[in-house]
């Protein structure tokens, strides 16, 4: 992608961090609530930044959006959580361009996600686009990626098998329970936390184990009664929370807290528990795992599962990429062609300006002209030159900034720019 701004700012960044170099604490670091994501785009609108969309889940925070330097964005992102500039710099990633565009395909269609395939990360994009969109801090390129995406993502899953089996971290978890918690429907199972993954995991731990015995605690307990009434489960307060522990053969914590909500100060254990922590930033303190009787299963462990499922899905990969290049070859015509429209339209504007003049000196110097059949042919011939302009503009060898200099000198054109 050339210089094709569409912005006031001249180039197109990704910028953050993943599970690929980041660990589970780094990511809590650089996590954003929805307050910390709303004051990052209040921040980027009084800085002058006029397009971005900003992403924050378990597995990734990241920042796509126009500016003149990648260290507007990344200040943004430092400024609004934990995280530090030299944290960033051991963990991070800045995509310019091209390399930008093409990561945020990978990643909303789940070939970049920490499981294989797992789709949940596109309506997460939507939002953020939403969110942006809300602050005025998309633009017409922004919203046309973003439209790209996620058709790519719904063609990937219609059209392949990447995500056939386990879909996401949640499903994961149910999967290690049922894996290695002997007669599981007989177990006593406690979910605390009912956000979006603490949802996806209730909804898998009914479908696939059987169990009855499925307690939910939420800090807000209209929520969980919301989730229990969908499954018929048991909701318990806020304040229940230790005695619960004690009961259960399993606990799963999914909270969006800060800090970590579990400790082995409040686990009065009667019996061996399994604890698995699928929050990030971590929810389950690291001190648990000095008592004998606690077995702690974090989300970075589950996403590392390799089982056959996974082995299968790699083999859809092609296909998806097929599916990938070919929506995005639309988008970069797109985008070349909303560079270049302009130039063919003050073009076409220049070339019936002198067909006009030269039409009426025809008029006055001929006094049978045949207006009506020279009308047809001037334009005629004044759309096969503007195709020809056109077409050697979208071909992928043409410099495109220089022809269209060239273009506007020659013909002594002025093209209104895009913004």
């Amino acid at each position: 992608m050339e210089n094709n701004t569409i912005s006031k700012h001249p180039t197109f960044y990704a910028v953050g961090l993943s599970y690929k170099k980041a660990d589970a604490e780094m990511r809590g670091k650089f996590s954003l609530d929805s307050l910390a994501k709303d004051n990052l785009l209040i921040q980027a609108k009084n800085d002058g930044l006029d397009a971005m969309i900003v992403t924050s889940t378990c597995n990734r925070t990241e920042i796509y959006g126009y500016a003149q330097h990648p260290f507007q964005l990344i200040k943004l992102l430092c400024e609004n959580s934990q995280g530090t500039i030299e944290d960033f710099q051991k963990v991070a990633y800045v995509y310019k361009n091209n390399e930008a565009i093409n990561h945020m395909f990978r990643v909303g269609t789940g070939l970049d996600s920490q499981i294989l395939g797992d789709f949940e990360i596109i309506s997460q994009l939507k939002n953020a686009f939403i969110e942006s969109k809300n602050h005025t801090l998309v633009n017409n390129f922004l919203e046309r990626l973003i439209n790209a995406v996620i058709q790519s993502s719904k063609r990937i899953k219609n059209e392949t098998e990447i995500s056939s089996g386990a879909t996401s971290v949640s499903f994961a978890a149910v999967q290690y329970i049922m894996n290695n918690v002997p007669d599981i429907s007989s177990k006593n199972i406690l979910l605390f936390g009912t956000g979006k993954i603490g949802r996806n995991t209730c909804e898998n731990l009914v479908k696939h184990t059987k169990n009855d015995h499925i307690t939910l605690i939420n800090r807000t307990k209209d929520k969980a009664e919301k989730i229990a009434g969908k499954f018929n489960l048991i909701v318990k307060d806020y304040a229940d929370l230790q005695l619960e522990i004690q009961k259960a053969d399993v606990l799963v914590v999914a909270t969006g807290a800060q800090n970590p909500t579990i400790d082995k100060a409040i686990l009065n254990l009667k019996k061996p528990l399994l604890i698995l922590d699928l929050s990030v930033p971590k929810n389950v303190d690291d001190n648990v795992k000095e008592l004998s009787d606690v077995t702690l299963v974090h989300m970075d462990h589950l996403s590392q599962m390799t089982d056959e499922t996974l082995e299968n899905r790699k083999k859809h990969i092609p296909a998806a990429e097929a599916i990938i290049e070919e929506i995005k070859e639309e988008f970069f015509n797109w985008t070349k062609a909303r560079k270049f429209a302009p130039t063919i339209h003050a073009l076409k504007e220049k070339l019936n300006t002198i067909k006009e003049s030269e039409l009426n000196f025809q008029r006055k110097k001929f006094d049978n002209f045949d207006e009506e059949q020279a009308e047809i042919i001037s334009t005629r011939i004044i759309q096969k030159i503007t195709t020809h302009f056109a077409n050697h503009l979208k071909d992928n060898n043409t410099m495109v900034d220089e022809s269209i200099e060239w273009i506007e000198k020659i013909f002594q054109i002025e093209t209104a720019k895009n913004e």
